[in-house]
């Protein structure tokens, strides 16, 4: 096994950052078949970040394929413009009803995911103007405690420091405890807005 790269994302890596984003979706877990259609999570929480703002997407290449990525918005409400104008019309189109039921029952369901991939001011947090950017990370399993999460974010907080933007902000899934602490770690602090169901933290660009 070669070592992991991190390099700018390219148009050919599309359809591999989808699927690192389906089969990190389930609080880090595989969503493979969680939802009726394994598109839902991708076209929500990754095609959107890298069709707007491919410049701020990095990817880990692991033996010739993507196997991580970080992607980033280095303003947020310009983005949430977008999304309503540009990506949310297709979405709707595409998805307009939650499919059957599978059966794993996901806490996060069907309905709420296709709710959010319809509802840009989802993205709009309090925080908005000191932390005006914000970021999702994926890696799969074999690239994980490797430090590859830290390299990537600390390359697009470089990337956004030198546009000017000042600080960046970040959800994560409450189920997922390994990641709390994993930002904890890189210095990411809770912001006010957040709460145990929904937590933020933000952390500054420098």
């Amino acid at each position: 096994m070669s070592e992991p790269v991190i390099r700018p994302y390219r148009a050919a890596d599309r359809a591999a950052v989808a699927e690192v984003c389906l089969r990190t979706a389930a609080a880090g877990g595989d969503a493979t078949g969680v939802y009726s259609d394994d598109a839902l999570m991708p076209e929500v929480y990754a095609m959107p970040y890298v069709d707007f703002a491919p410049d701020l997407a990095f990817v880990v290449e692991l033996d010739g394929r993507v196997a991580g990525y970080v992607l980033g918005i280095a303003d947020t409400a310009e983005f949430i413009d977008w999304y309503a104008r540009e990506w949310a019309p297709g979405f709707r189109a595409r998805h307009p009803l939650a499919g059957p039921p599978t059966a794993h029952r996901p806490a996060y369901s069907e309905a709420q995911l296709i709710a959010d991939g319809g509802d840009a001011e989802r993205m709009r947090i309090p925080e908005l103007e000191d932390y005006p950017a914000h970021l999702h990370i994926d890696l799969l399993p074999e690239l994980q405690g490797r430090g590859l999460g830290r390299r990537l974010i600390d390359r697009l907080r470089a990337a956004l420091a030198e546009r000017g933007v000042p600080a960046l902000h970040l959800g994560i899934d409450a189920a997922n405890v390994g990641a709390r602490a994993f930002y904890e770690r890189l210095g990411f602090h809770e912001l006010p807005s957040s709460r145990p169901d929904v937590p933020r933290f933000g952390i500054a660009t420098h």
